[in-house]
């Protein structure tokens, strides 16, 4: 800028408006991942959806991602909510904190085992066919977080019981069913029982249409990759701060000394997107899990 223009030019504006900018307050960021499909409830307390879930993307090979996570408040109050390392086949802190309670034969130990256990939970790609409370989500594309009872029902229609039915593959374009999300509130828990599938069908005659849906999936990798999980250490760092204070197991106390830290911010939501009541197969599947760790 030459001396001219500096000398024409009114820069008073320019810093007063920079200054109202720093000083103004921060915009709050939402950590909503918009990419999230959420069912939402009715008055009388129902849910219901179509949606269809899709193959996986162009270089991937499973139409699910599988992630272990746990979400416990510890003693401080402070909340502790990490995925897994066990997800990726390596240890994890709470898993051997647990193991550890568990293998003490109380069953106050055990219960604290069960209270802090590791959660599962799916992502898929799913559209959108009906939504009632949201019509705007109809027709687009989504990740889709579940549970065990819906991953149940996506194995029960490919590997059927009777010999009256015919395998079908949810994840199929043309020869996959609609899924029929119904939830209801059984003893404060969402219940998924009466979900089910339609008869299949292609999703659209045109395969054009079809692969226009497949191109706006999202890859699955993510839920896999180093950067979602945190190292052993810090987990650990954490798990102790969670924990900070005298740790009973058995008749060993355990004394844990790391400063405590801020509880978890407003916006983490501390109940699963999907509460669901704790199934005999889940608990069985929970418990092998403690008793492997046992004999390892």
């Amino acid at each position: 800028m030459s001396l001219d223009t500096l000398k024409r030019t009114n820069s008073l504006d320019k810093l007063l408006g920079a200054v109202q900018q720093e000083n103004a307050p921060l915009e709050k960021k939402s950590y909503k991942d918009e990419r999230l499909w959420k069912p939402e409830l009715d008055k009388s307390g129902n849910g219901y959806a179509v949606l269809r879930f899709l193959p996986a993307v162009e270089g991937e090979d499973m139409p699910w991602a599988k992630v272990f996570n746990h979400a416990f408040q510890g003693p401080t109050g402070q909340w502790y909510i990490e995925n897994s390392l066990t997800t990726v086949g390596k240890a994890d802190p709470v898993s051997e904190l647990n193991s550890t309670f568990w293998n003490t034969g109380l069953e106050s130990d055990k219960e604290i085992a069960r209270k802090q256990k590791r959660k599962l939970q799916y992502f898929s790609n799913v559209y959108v066919v009906t939504d009632s409370k949201n019509p705007h989500n109809e027709g687009k594309v989504f990740l889709f977080r579940y549970g065990k009872k819906i991953f149940d029902k996506l194995m029960a229609a490919m590997q059927p019981e009777f010999e009256d039915e015919s395998p079908v593959n949810p994840f199929d374009f043309w020869q996959g069913a609609n899924f029929k999300l119904k939830i209801r509130k059984v003893d404060g828990y969402w219940n998924y029982d009466k979900s089910e599938f339609e008869a299949p069908s292609a999703m659209f005659d045109n395969d054009g249409q079809i692969e226009e849906v497949w191109k706006k999936a999202y890859a699955l990798g993510e839920f896999s990759a180093p950067t979602n999980f945190k190292s052993y250490e810090e987990l650990k760092t954490r798990l102790d701060t969670v924990l900070s204070g005298t740790t009973t197991i058995g008749n060993v106390m355990e004394s844990i000394t790391k400063d405590p830290e801020p509880t978890a911010p407003a916006w983490v939501d501390t109940k699963p997107a999907e509460a669901v009541a704790p199934a005999a197969e889940e608990e069985d599947d929970t418990m092998s899990y403690f008793q492997k760790l046992a004999n390892e």
